[in-house]
Order: C-alpha cells, then sequence, then structure tokens
C-alpha cells in the first residue's frame, strides 16, 4: 500500500477488521483494512475522493458500510476548512414562520437542495436587534459556509453587515436598494403588471393595492402595479400593510375603504395579504368578485382555502429555492455567481 497521490487498488477484505469495528466502534484505520488500501486514500475519499481510482473509491465505500463508519465533522472541518452546513436565516418573528406557508416550501425545497450536497441547513429567526446580533456571531463564527436570507427588510442592518462580511449570502427576493448580495426572485414586477393587466381587462376602473415595499420584492410589486395604471394609480388607491399576513391585510383594505369607497378592484402584495382583504369587505358588506374584484400573488395554499378561491400570481418557490442554493454553493466554492429572475404565471380563480 502507498500513501503517496497515486490511487491504491483494493486489496482482499478483512473479516477481522470488520469485527473489531463492530466491538469497539469503526475508525479510519478499520476502513482502510477492510477496503484493502491506505489510511491516506481513505482520507482523501473522505476529503472529496481527489485522486483516487474509482476502484479505490467504490472499496472505501463498500467499508464504510460494512462498519458503520462515519465522518467526524469536526475533524473533516479542520481540514477541509469548511462546515458543511447553511444558515436559513428567516428575517420575521417567530409566528410568521407557521403562518406563511411560502416559508415552509421555501424551507422544505432548500433542505432537500443542500441534502444533495451533503450540506446540513440550520434554521435562524431574526427580528429584532438581539436576535440580529446572535446571528451575526453565529455566522462569523465559522458554523456555517453561507447564508440563505429570507424575507429580508429594507433598513435592516444585518443586510449591510452581510454584505461588507466574508459570508458567502444569498437573498430569497429582490431587496431594495443595490445592497451587494445576489438574489434570486420571481419576476415580481412583471407578476404585478400581469395581475393590474387582467383586472383592468375584467373591466375594473378604480383598482387600490395593498402592498409591502420594504419587504424583499415589494417595491417591485407595486412598481409593476404603477407600470399599467400610470396615472390612475391615485395615492388614495395606495395602502402600504407592515408585514404580509393576514391582519396586515384586513387592517389595510379597513383603511383603504375609507379613503376609497368607490373602488371595484384590489390587488394585494401577498395570498396572506389578499387572505386579509377577504375577510374584511367580507364584514363591510362587499361582496367578491362582484362589488369589489380580489387579487393576490404567491399562489400559496391559502389562495385555493379561501372563500372565494383566489386569483393570484404563481411565484416559483421551489424552483427559486433551487437556485438559491445553486448561486450560495457557487460563491462558496468562488465561482462567479449572478442573480437571477424566474418567470411568474396569472392564475384565475372565483376572486377575480
Amino acid at each position: 500500500m502507498s500513501d503517496g497521490t497515486t490511487p491504491d487498488a483494493p486489496h482482499p477484505k478483512s473479516r477481522g477488521a470488520a469485527r473489531r469495528a463492530m466491538r469497539r466502534g469503526p475508525t479510519i484505520d478499520d476502513v482502510a483494512e477492510l477496503a484493502g488500501v491506505s489510511r491516506g486514500t481513505v482520507s482523501r475519499v473522505l476529503n472529496g475522493a481527489r485522486y483516487v481510482s474509482p476502484a479505490a473509491l467504490k472499496a472505501v465505500e463498500r467499508a464504510m458500510r460494512q462498519t458503520g463508519y462515519t465522518v467526524n465533522q469536526s475533524a473533516r472541518s479542520l481540514v477541509t476548512k469548511r462546515s458543511d452546513a447553511v444558515a436559513f436565516v428567516l428575517s420575521e418573528p417567530q409566528e410568521r414562520l407557521f403562518e406563511d406557508p411560502n416559508f415552509s416550501v421555501l424551507l422544505r425545497a432548500c433542505t432537500q437542495a443542500l441534502a444533495a450536497h451533503d450540506i446540513s441547513l440550520i434554521l435562524m429567526l431574526e427580528s429584532d436587534e438581539d436576535e440580529r446580533d446572535r446571528v451575526l456571531r453565529y455566522v462569523r463564527g465559522g458554523h456555517v459556509d453561507g447564508v440563505l436570507l429570507i424575507s429580508a427588510h429594507s433598513g435592516d442592518s444585518l443586510i449591510a453587515s452581510l454584505a461588507r462580511g466574508d459570508v458567502p449570502t444569498v437573498a430569497c427576493g429582490k431587496p431594495a436598494g443595490d445592497i451587494g448580495i445576489p438574489y434570486v426572485a420571481a419576476e415580481d414586477r412583471e407578476g404585478a403588471r400581469q395581475m393590474t393587466r387582467h383586472l383592468v381587462e375584467q373591466g375594473r376602473k378604480r383598482i387600490g393595492m395593498i402592498g409591502c415595499p420594504q419587504i424583499a420584492g415589494g417595491a417591485e410589486r407595486l412598481e409593476g402595479y404603477r407600470d399599467v395604471l400610470g396615472r390612475r394609480a391615485l395615492r388614495r388607491l395606495v395602502v402600504d400593510a407592515p408585514s404580509y399576513s393576514h391582519s396586515a391585510g384586513a387592517e389595510a383594505m379597513r383603511r383603504l375603504l375609507a379613503t376609497s369607497p368607490d373602488i371595484d378592484a384590489v390587488f394585494a402584495a401577498s395570498d396572506s395579504l389578499a387572505a386579509g382583504a377577504l375577510t374584511e369587505l367580507r364584514r363591510a358588506g362587499r361582496g367578491v368578485p362582484d362589488d369589489v374584484a380580489v387579487g393576490g400573488f404567491d399562489d400559496s395554499r391559502i389562495a385555493r382555502e379561501t372563500d372565494p378561491a383566489l386569483t393570484t400570481i404563481r411565484q416559483p418557490l421551489e424552483l427559486v429555492s433551487r437556485n438559491m442554493v445553486d448561486v450560495l454553493l457557487r460563491l462558496i466554492r468562488r465561482e462567479p455567481a449572478a442573480s437571477r429572475l424566474l418567470p411568474t404565471e396569472l392564475v384565475v380563480r372565483e376572486s377575480a
């Protein structure tokens, strides 16, 4: 056997090595003996399988299965300078994680995409200064190789801190302003144009907007609404909500009815906001869609559960997730990576 860079050919298996491993717990030496290769070859396999022949790689993998050997991640990190973990940072209070179905889709899809590369995902919440400081200490401490930033709010100092640091970061949705962090997003502006054009084509004349411009993608959706309506996008027809939540949508709809009681349609910047608007319209005695048509954005589970079901804009969240992971892994490998925009689709249901 050789410890140089020349690949070792696998030797006959040693039953004694397997038995010893079963009794006291497997070691890298047990794997090497059982595979018939050097300790150095096993180490190269564990650290990326470079300079290892296909036969030796197959023998080592078989020996690891037979002995039950698993990688000591802490020891591996000392060699590779990688943690093989990524932080999923949600800039929302804890309850929003369970209220908004989009977050669970993103979390699941990102976890699956990272698992294909044997990388773990760590969920972190950031909604106040203490949580923000804890996130920064953790990611800067070498515990993760990169950050997936979800629901970034304009003005959040976390964004600027991550942009200035050396931890690779990718945002979900286009954050407001030029922040120097690549992002993956649906075509929010074009999606908003699709919805607003649809409402116009339905013969609606006074179309209101419930926006949320401070959250990533929100400003683009407001601009898309204004692109279509132009001068008809009166100031009194636009109400800003503090978050993409049901309660925020109901409150915004209440204010919109107070300033513009003659509206005959409303475009809400998320399905959660639109669901809240439906609740308030029902309370105010307005029929949907007869009196007021309602459109949302996301095509989340909420859109199919409201009464009436929501006309909305479908954004491909699973595709967004996979692209976010791909961009982040490129950044971690120090490869070129740019922001990406993915197409949206109008989904017509009973609310409009």
